[in-house]
């Protein structure tokens, strides 16, 4: 059988089981055949060959790209000839090949005596996706004295391939789809545990909301043809929990708009409001395919005849309806005023959705075309040695005399690249930064390849100082969704120049480690910006973003990001830590104590948390800055001492040194360059040179928040609140309540793992169950699963002996030279102890018992992620402390705080003892890299 036979065998399973049109084409060896049918006339695939080759290929570096696009020159060249495929009509296929191999062709003719060099010419007028290689020829040819090169520089110089785009509509229609009351998890668009299909974006499309939902929203469209669908979270912010660019791909394919008749099932320039607006992370995604992310504000607190907020019976602030957005109903976007209108009833202001930056991403069609935009005009003037007309908007530097800087502030002003202003920049300003460090995790890297390919980058930009590519988020089955998909990614991301956990070459031992912690160990400077495809990249050293897959490709291919400033929070704490709370519990009582402060109103949301954690290690401040998503804030910053930065980073430097060890270097050196740069942070340190991060203490926050730690006298839960009658307020991470509130509530499972844990809590479940063994045998009445974060750190363990506790209660040890092919469904009242990764925490492969009530470590509640609901009960995760978790799991149910006293007592619990003054410090003068 060929190739071409497998992929129509193919085909009629896609359609017959699946409902679905054939998958794309990215494979060399495929469409090769498929273009030597098209060249035998007689053949009797032709007709469907040609279909496929010209509608039904992926663009951009794929391999099927590369053939197409020599094939496509050929025909323009005459060395071929197909009928259906006109010089013109190819050219105009290279034109919507997004760069890469389809720019080699066309200046391959452009600069070439061929009677078509000149029409080659005006369509690489409108190319954006140019590298190095491409810009070189194209100077070389210039200087040789080529016309159509000296063209093409002229309009580049001009940004002709973004001012010649036509302006987005002044009036845009559209119709509401209310997809969920309250705040909607980014699950909720793109589930985890679909996640294996992301790539196969038709596919992946069929899980948004619920096949109801998407037919409901097919018949809102049609009903409505010049209107877009907007998917709005009632009362709630939208996409909330991670950046999940497949979920944007998801409500584009739905809603948004086709970006080409030859590029298929990828869309652009959806519409997303909420109540409360859209989540940080999720609306630069937004940004990404030239969307629109609207904060509708038609909720607002109640207030009495004083002006008072008027309160519920749980002390919650009562809402009122400002206006409607019931599904159907049809608004009007006036993108000039930048108002939202109901005919001609003005609804709200919504300009923080139309800047100038954001409107030329919607212009432009996404956020990178913009970003290689300006590139190419930088490059073309400076070639032609003329100045680049003024075409993208102004970055706004907003410079404050008298006023210091924040420690974000101060962060961005180092990194910042390309800056006019001479005086150091503050929030709200726009600034294009390097990124020092990129992660990629396993369930968004295929689309993050995906990415690379489509703005064909081949490789990893020098400047990134390291990056890497985990395999943590499918560790837990290695079934066969995970052996097709994960070699794969990791074989592209090692060419590539990335760091990768599995080798493709088989020289060292596949790892699996948690990417927060890995990104962690390779940040070696308190002043790096880092950039992840994940929510949860929330380092404590440094300012870390999470991000889409987009972005970090961007990231990867550049080493550079544009984002504005953020505003801060500043986070202090006062009195001291009682000896039987875990941080982690003063981690839940940082956000109950701020939302107390601040009447209800989450500060933390859109801003960065500046927390003075001081002593704590990176390795345990993590627990701080990792929650700090789920505060819903946009990053956080650690200010420690220089003592305890020093530590952090000789920490650091001895796990990248394994990692050398181990063979993980690639040929670049990267790992050694970290630590060399580790090295000359610690040296800056000492000499008092250039001492750990610090704010200055005239700086400017949003707000202060202090918790007071002399009132933490029990363990903090956060609560999913399944029953609220109040659905809006359910699976918020807001509701932080006492162990006693739950004294006795019976617990189904156990889970300490995900990125919230470190090496300390294996050690204080190794320490509990030797305290509880002196009691007599130890029996568990609820199944523990424990997950470590690293092969690291059960390393460690195993030296050090608590691996010989853990392994001697388990029922099962993870094995991974016979790892598990299937997901577990049942569990029984047994230790287990899984293999490094995200297990329960992602969902994505295994889940507790649907209905169970689990009490986690791990960072995610929503509504299906750990545990889903059961026909007799609602399923919710419960997350708090590591002992808290333990002992329940022994106990099958919630202990008394007398139980949990003794369960932990003369053990050493992740505790800290806050700063004795304010590490703010006098502004010195910024060193920029």
């Amino acid at each position: 059988m060929s190739l071409y036979t497998d992929y129509l065998e193919e085909i009629e399973v896609r359609k017959k089981d699946l409902g679905l049109n054939p998958k794309p084409i990215d494979t060399a060896e495929l469409i090769s055949e498929i273009i030597a049918q098209i060249k035998d006339t007689g053949n009797e695939y032709r007709k469907d060959s040609l279909n496929f080759f010209i509608y039904n290929t992926l663009p951009g570096t794929t391999p099927a790209a590369v053939v197409k696009a020599k094939f496509l020159k050929e025909i323009v060249l005459g060395q071929e000839k197909v009928e259906e495929i006109s010089a013109e009509f190819a050219l105009e296929q290279l034109s919507h090949m997004k760069g890469g191999p389809s720019v080699e062709a066309l200046l391959d003719i452009a600069l070439s005596d061929d009677a078509n060099a000149k029409a080659a010419g005006e369509v690489l007028k409108s190319q954006v996706f140019l590298y190095e290689a491409d810009t070189t020829r194209i100077a070389d040819a210039f200087k040789a004295g080529n016309a159509i090169a000296k063209e093409l520089l002229e309009s580049y110089s001009k940004a002709e391939f973004f001012t010649k785009l036509p302006d987005i509509a002044e009036k845009i229609d559209v119709v509401t789809y209310i997809a969920a009351e309250g705040d909607i998890s980014t699950d909720l668009l793109s589930p985890g545990n679909q996640s294996h299909s992301r790539a196969d974006r038709e596919l992946h499309g069929q899980c948004m909301i619920t096949p109801e939902a998407q037919q409901e929203i097919v018949a809102l469209g049609k009903k409505h043809p010049n209107a877009k669908v907007m998917l709005i979270a009632e009362k709630g912010t939208m996409g909330v929990g991670s950046s999940r660019m497949s979920g944007v791909n998801n409500v584009a394919l739905w809603a948004g708009e086709k970006t080409s008749p030859y590029i298929p099932f990828i869309n652009n320039a959806p519409v997303v409001a909420g109540t409360n607006g859209i989540a940080p992370i999720f609306l630069t995604t937004v940004g990404v395919t030239g969307g629109i992310g609207l904060d509708l504000k038609n909720w607002v607190k109640k207030v009495d005849a004083n002006g008072n907020p008027v309160k519920d019976a749980n002390g919650d602030n009562v809402l009122e309806e400002a206006y409607s957005v019931a599904t159907g109903t049809v608004l009007t976007i006036d993108t000039k005023a930048k108002k939202l209108y109901n005919g001609d009833k003005e609804l709200v202001d919504v300009s923080d959705a139309f800047t100038p930056q954001k409107v030329e991403f919607m212009k432009a069609g996404g956020s990178y075309a913009v970003t290689f935009g300006k590139k190419l005009q930088t490059f073309a003037a400076e070639t032609l040695g003329v100045s680049a007309p003024v075409v993208y908007a102004a970055s706004k530097e907003i410079s404050n005399e008298g006023q210091g800087l924040t420690a974000v502030e101060k962060i961005f002003n180092r990194n910042a690249v390309g800056v006019a202003s001479s005086t150091p920049l503050h929030t709200g300003s726009d600034v294009r930064v390097k990124v020092n460090i990129v992660g990629s995790q396993d369930t968004t890297g295929p689309m993050t390849c995906q990415e690379l390919e489509a703005m064909a980058a081949s490789t990893i930009s020098p400047s990134v100082d390291g990056a890497f590519q985990s395999g943590c988020h499918t560790a837990s089955v290695w079934d066969n969704k995970a052996k097709a998909n994960t070699p794969k990614l990791m074989a592209f991301m090692n060419a590539f120049g990335v760091i990768t956990a599995r080798d493709p070459k088989g020289v060292y031992h596949s790892m699996t480690d948690v990417i927060h912690k890995v990104l962690n160990d390779i940040t070696v400077d308190d002043r790096a910006i880092i950039i992840g495809g994940d929510s949860h990249t929330r380092m404590s050293k440094g300012v870390a973003f999470g991000a889409d897959s987009g972005t970090v490709a961007i990231a990867l291919a550049t080493g550079e990001c544009a984002m504005p400033i953020p505003e801060s929070v500043k986070v202090t704490f006062k009195g001291a830590m009682k000896p039987h709370m875990d941080f982690r519990d003063i981690v839940h009582a940082t956000q109950a104590q701020m939302l107390k402060q601040f009447g209800g109103e989450n500060v933390f949301q859109g801003r960065v948390i500046e927390v003075q954690i001081g002593t704590l290690l990176a390795d345990q401040a993590f627990t701080f800055t990792d929650w700090t998503a789920e505060m819903k804030a946009k990053a956080s910053i650690c200010i420690s001492t220089d003592e305890t930065l020093i530590q952090s980073l000789e920490l650091a430097k001895s796990r990248i040194q394994i990692m050398i060890n181990k063979g993980m270097e690639n040929e670049a050196g990267m790992l050694q360059g970290l630590i060399d740069l580790a090295d000359k942070r610690i040296a800056g340190i000492k000499s008092g040179e250039e001492p750990a991060l610090a704010p200055d203490d005239n700086a400017k926050y949003y707000a202060e928040v202090v918790v007071d730690l002399d009132v933490i006298d029990e363990p903090m839960i956060a609560d999913p609140d399944v029953n609220n009658e109040d659905v809006s307020k359910r699976y918020t991470h807001d509701v932080i309540r006492t162990a006693s509130y739950y004294d006795g509530r019976k617990v189904d499972l156990g889970f300490v793992g995900s990125c919230m844990v470190h090496k300390g809590d294996m050690q204080i479940i190794a320490a509990m169950l030797r305290n509880l063994e002196k009691k007599g045998p130890i029996v568990f009445n609820a199944p523990l699963v424990v997950a470590p974060p690293t092969y690291n750190i059960v390393d460690e363990l195993k030296a050090e002996g608590d691996w010989d506790v853990l392994s001697k209660y388990a029922g099962f040890t993870f094995d991974d030279s016979n790892p598990k092919e299937a997901a577990r469904t049942k569990y029984e009242n047994i230790l287990y102890l899984e293999r490094p990764g995200c297990n329960l925490c992602m969902g994505n492969q295994e889940k507790a018992e649907a209905g169970d009530t689990v009490l986690a470590t791990s960072t995610r509640l929503f509504q299906g992620r750990v545990v889903e609901d059961s026909a007799e009960k609602k399923g919710e995760s419960l997350l708090g402390s590591t002992p808290m978790v333990v002992l329940s799991t022994i106990l099958g149910r919630f202990p008394t705080l007398a139980e949990y006293k003794e369960a932990v007592e003369g053990i050493n619990l992740t505790s800290f003892a806050p700063p004795s003054e304010d590490l703010a410090r006098p502004a010195i003068p910024l060193k920029a890299v």
